[in-house]
């Protein structure tokens, strides 16, 4: 079984210093100020699992949060013992939400983006894309990821949208 998973499970820095949050700040100038802590959200559980930080994920997850990806159902722990397998085996994940889309009706949102960023082992990195959704319900104000879907681009496709 491989515990490669295709959601940002293991961004190697934080994302407030990566050179690509500009673009992808550039990219959702028109969001709304809900739609922006919606991405967040979703930015801030790549960084919390990319730093192995339990307190981070479980700021933004609801407590009955799961998610399928991999072909697998995790919680927020199940997930975190998956990245820490991960990083163990010298695999770290570097993603972002890129081309959101949200829907915000009352306290619940919902968003589906593309996760472009890349993997990273021993043998180098390679850039990998990721078509991932997620639902979101905002509870004492604050927005909660309840549950998200992530589904990894394969490379040929990935190549052949280059073209």
């Amino acid at each position: 079984m491989s515990l490669q998973l295709p959601i940002a499970l293991a961004v190697t820095f934080a994302l407030g210093f990566s050179p690509n949050v500009s673009t992808a700040r550039a990219q959702q100038k028109s969001l709304t100020p809900d739609q922006r802590q919606v991405v967040d959200t979703v930015n801030t559980i790549f960084s919390a699992v990319g730093a192995e930080d339990i307190a981070k994920l479980d700021s933004v997850i609801a407590p009955d949060f799961y998610i399928f990806a991999n072909g697998m159902r995790f919680n927020g722990d199940a997930l975190m013992t998956a990245i820490k397998a991960l990083h163990a085996a010298g695999k770290r994940n570097n993603e972002r939400v890129t081309e959101p889309d949200i829907h915000i009706s009352g306290n619940t949102a919902w968003i589906a983006y593309v996760n472009k960023g890349s993997t990273t082992d021993a043998s180098g990195t390679v850039d990998q894309n990721w078509l991932e959704s997620a639902f979101l319900e905002k509870q004492a104000g604050t927005w909660k990821i309840v549950f998200m879907h992530s589904t990894r681009v394969p490379m040929a496709t990935q190549e052949n949208q280059r073209k």
